[in-house]
């Protein structure tokens, strides 16, 4: 059920992977995008089951995820609403921030106090758009002082694959995210890039990412195209 978890103080987070869900292939078998060729009811007995897990009788708040930098207030989002966004910020106990990805970049945040916490997504447009700096930001202005991130699995620099051209306009930006293939060609390393964003922000960075195309168990939409489920990024403050 989870490629990473793990608790911060008060604050819980955890990485999913693919295992242990109830949908049938090819989005075997815990796929929790929000939407796609997946049963709805597969879709949602997924949920419930990470949910019934991580934190019993917790609220969730999600996204319509749009490849942008805003950033989401979740304590003032009600039960079923799905804004759109790319971040949330939360600091009531008890509601599950929670981003989906298949090959971007997803970030949990918490500020060491354990007041404030938040989740990203960040793919190659939300790198160019800063939503992690924005993220960050958005927490700072809600107190938080000491901030730690964690950087869950994404599709690393030697298989992400883009054309010359890409790679020079995201690299302009973000020089960190520059790459290479193991056969030469350009590439970009989107969560190289995500960590020099944490870390000019003065955010103490801990990297627990594996690659999601390389990891049978991790879903990528760059290996399985559409009929890639999503994993999540998930993390909340106990009470």
């Amino acid at each position: 059920m989870y490629a990473f978890r793990a608790s911060h103080g008060p604050i819980d987070l955890a990485f999913t992977d693919r295992l242990g869900g109830v949908s049938a292939a090819p989005y075997d078998s815990l796929n929790l995008a929000i939407s796609g060729g997946d049963s709805p009811e597969s879709r949602a007995a997924n949920l419930r089951r990470v949910l019934d897990d991580f934190a019993p009788g917790a609220r969730v708040a999600e996204l319509v995820q749009v490849h942008g930098r805003e950033v989401v207030d979740a304590d003032a989002a009600r039960d079923g609403e799905l804004p759109e966004g790319d971040a949330l910020v939360a600091t009531e106990p008890d509601v599950v921030l929670a981003v989906r990805v298949a090959d971007c970049v997803p970030v949990l945040l918490a500020d060491d106090a354990g007041r404030v916490v938040a989740a990203a997504h960040a793919g190659r447009k939300g790198v160019l758009a800063g939503v992690v700096p924005a993220t960050v930001e958005a927490m700072r202005a809600r107190g938080a002082e000491a901030v730690s991130a964690w950087i869950g699995p994404y599709v690393c620099g030697s298989c992400y694959e883009v054309p010359a051209a890409m790679q020079a306009a995201v690299t302009e930006v973000e020089p960190a995210t520059r790459a290479t293939t193991r056969t030469g060609t350009p590439a970009l390393d989107l969560g190289a890039g995500v960590r020099h964003q944490l870390e000019r922000a003065g955010v103490t960075v801990h990297d627990v990412s594996r690659c999601t195309l390389e990891s049978p168990d991790l879903f990528s939409h760059r290996r399985d195209g559409a009929s890639a489920g999503r994993l999540a990024g998930l993390v909340r403050r106990r009470r």
